[in-house]
């Protein structure tokens, strides 16, 4: 589904959400859904989304916990603007700043949340990784260290409030490092495509204040069997409850 020359329309959840999209540059796929079915919010609860995009991830969230408050942060004119079509679009309710996360407008610091949501450039384009960022695109490869995204977040946090947060394998040892003694009772998920496979993401949960150990939890895997062996999708059900429904993660603290 197309609305212009520049932008596509795609479907979520089974069709329960629309999201309008660059047809070059940063596309949502899989992974903004995953880290919405991970948040443990329930109604009534403020949510923040650091580096929001187009709205995939906040917007799922809402479409799974409907009465959220929901807020994001985008740096990128372009995406913000998508993402204030696309809460219109899909008849909800978000306050969208454009912003960059280490400057925050006033009435948005002003704010504490429940909830503080992120899923981060897979790349640090301060690396010199030439596949960082495509078209100079932000969403793929960032140049605010994790380190700035964790503590954004903590800052943001009402006391027990929950960070969550989704990222490339090869970057936990960064963003473990990034947390401090503000945060406490991690969790870490990896997420592999296939049984047998390494990890290729992570998922972290983290709760303001808390104290219990840290744990790392059983994988997670999104596919059926060692292999693709047919045509189409085999995600395995679990999988597809949250893609298509918009269900929960499987594992939860």
């Amino acid at each position: 589904m197309t609305s212009d020359s520049d932008t596509t329309l795609d479907a979520f959840l089974g069709g329960r959400l629309t999201l309008e999209q660059p047809r070059k540059g940063y596309r949502a796929g899989v992974d903004p859904v995953l880290l919405a079915s991970a948040v443990p919010a329930q109604a009534g609860d403020a949510v923040l989304e650091l580096g929001c995009g187009t709205g995939a991830a906040l917007l799922c969230l809402g479409v799974r916990v409907p009465g959220l408050a929901l807020h994001g942060v985008e740096v990128q004119a372009r995406y913000a603007d998508l993402c204030r079509a696309n809460v219109a679009r899909n008849g909800t309710y978000a306050s969208i700043h454009t912003a960059d996360l280490r400057a925050l407008p006033g009435d948005l610091r002003a704010l504490s949340f429940d909830h503080v949501i992120a899923n981060p450039p897979y790349f640090d384009r301060t690396q010199g990784n030439p596949s960082a960022a495509p078209d100079k695109d932000m969403a793929f490869g960032g140049d605010t260290d994790l380190v700035d995204w964790v503590d954004q977040a903590t800052r943001r946090l009402k006391p027990r409030g929950r960070l969550t947060m989704i990222q490339k394998a090869h970057r936990l040892a960064e963003l473990l490092s990034a947390l401090d003694s503000r945060l406490g009772s991690v969790v870490v998920t990896p997420i592999t495509g296939r049984e047998g496979r390494n990890a290729d993401r992570v998922l972290l949960r983290a709760k303001k204040g808390g104290r219990a150990a840290f744990r790392l939890t059983a994988p997670v895997y999104l596919h059926d069997g060692p292999a693709h062996l047919r045509d189409g999708e085999d995600y395995r059900p679990e999988i597809v409850q949250i893609l298509r429904n918009g269900a929960s993660f499987p594992t939860r603290d």
